[in-house]
């Protein structure tokens, strides 16, 4: 069967933006950079603590992805004991999660906005992109 020029394109570009909404919210480079410039970012890497001890991209707050859920789930208070920072609030916006490679950057973002964190973004480039092409 012969298809009209141009439509097996566009179904691939509709089957590619379906995926991207299924795996959530993302930042790109550029937008990353815009955002922390401006300071309208708050950003979670959840990679071990060895790995960002190693390296992170300045101001994270390290928060292994093992523990988020219940970080994530503390009183304001006990999360500014355990981590020295403001615990974020659920309306917040620009929550940027990332990791080394991008699947727990991923998983860290869909279990905040599970847990009602509608600014929830995940890095897709990750910290491997961030350390290539900024630091």
């Amino acid at each position: 069967m012969l298809q009209a020029p141009g439509r097996r394109t566009g179904f691939l570009r509709l089957a590619t933006a379906v995926r991207a909404m299924a795996a959530g919210p993302t930042v790109l480079l550029p937008e990353l950079r815009a955002l922390l410039a401006s300071g309208r970012a708050r950003l979670f890497d959840v990679r071990s603590r060895e790995e960002a001890a190693a390296g992170t991209i300045p101001g994270a707050l390290n928060i292994p992805v093992s523990e988020l859920e219940s970080a994530l789930q503390m009183e304001p208070a006990a999360f500014q004991a355990l981590y020295s920072a403001k615990k974020p609030k659920l309306e917040d916006e620009n929550l940027v999660f990332f990791c080394q490679m991008g699947k727990r950057g991923l998983q860290a973002t869909q279990l905040a906005q599970s847990l009602g964190y509608t600014g929830a973004q995940n890095y897709a480039g990750a910290y491997q992109e961030w350390s290539e092409k900024v630091g």
